[in-house]
């Protein structure tokens, strides 16, 4: 673009910006740093920083599944108040880190029930006292071994624990009628996980988590992700899981070689790629190298 013609554009813009209304301006300004997409039978999703938040709109009242952190919590709820002044009857965490539990705070005296896996109470139990974090917890009040079930208006709500994986104590969320899963942190789309050993992953047993999932949901289910590489891709369906579960296979497969080969770890850390996986992408895949090594018993 020559001199002439960028001052010329420049000015049309400068004019065009002159003749807004100054609240115009302000909503161009302060657009709202945060994502709501409508799925079916009354699930959304919210998206702003940390973990997919999903929550359900009926006419007795409303569910939310996760809850990033604080001010994110604070700008779903809302939200939620500009849709009705009905009560939020649920906040279901599938596990217990900040980026899924952190804003349950924002919901103390406004929800009426939390509720998580065992194990992921304990863990958040643990993680507050170690942060000295425990007056900014709002903790479950239920919590379930194996399933759970609520319902609110038409909708049936089933939590499925399946064993370690992520963590002990990951949940996947089903909501029954209208056919939609959160997985949270069982699935990263296409982004390399955190695998979180301190508090209980199991690689090798994600696999078989990964297993029980594609097998207790049927072909039309949709699924909402903890993470996606691609912060549009945070909703699938089986074929997305399918190729986080063989980055978890070929994973520890090649961690297994390289350790028989001798490979020290410091060694291995070096692996920016693992051979036969081409759709995983970002920073972080020395987090699953370091744990695939550890829990397979490299020295």
């Amino acid at each position: 673009m020559n001199r002439r013609n960028f001052l010329q554009t420049s000015g049309m813009s400068l004019a065009s910006f002159a003749l807004m209304s100054k609240s115009s301006l302000a909503n161009i300004i302060a657009e709202n740093p945060y994502k709501i997409r409508e799925l079916r039978g009354g699930v959304s999703v919210f998206t702003e920083r940390g973990g997919t938040i999903a929550f359900l709109n009926t006419k007795k009242g409303f569910a939310v599944v996760d809850s990033q952190f604080p001010e994110q919590s604070k700008h779903l709820i809302d939200e939620i108040k500009k849709l009705s002044e009905k009560p939020i009857q649920l906040l279901i965490n599938t596990h217990h880190h900040g980026d899924h539990s952190g804003g349950n705070i924002s919901f103390k005296g406004i929800v009426e029930h939390v509720v998580a896996h065992e194990n992921s109470l304990k863990n958040q139990q643990i993680t507050a006292k170690n942060q000295k974090s425990e007056d900014k917890q709002l903790y479950p009040d239920v919590t379930f071994a194996d399933t759970w079930k609520g319902k609110i208006g038409k909708e049936s709500i089933k939590a499925h624990y399946f064993g370690a994986g992520h963590t002990n104590g990951d949940s996947l969320i089903h909501f029954e009628h209208a056919n939609i899963v959160h997985t949270g942190d069982l699935v990263f789309n296409r982004r390399y996980p955190f695998v979180d050993r301190a508090a209980g992953a199991s690689i090798k047993n994600w696999i078989t988590v990964l297993d029980k999932t594609l097998s207790t949901f049927d072909n039309e289910t949709i699924f909402v992700f903890g993470h996606a590489f691609d912060p549009e891709k945070i909703v699938g369906n089986k074929e997305d899981i399918k190729v986080f579960q063989n980055y978890l296979s070929e994973l520890l497969v090649y961690t297994e070689k390289e350790i028989k080969s001798g490979k020290t770890k410091e060694e291995f850390l070096k692996t920016t790629a693992i051979p036969g996986v081409t759709e995983m992408k970002g920073d972080g895949i020395q987090r699953s190298l370091q744990a695939a090594y550890e829990e397979l018993g490299g020295k």
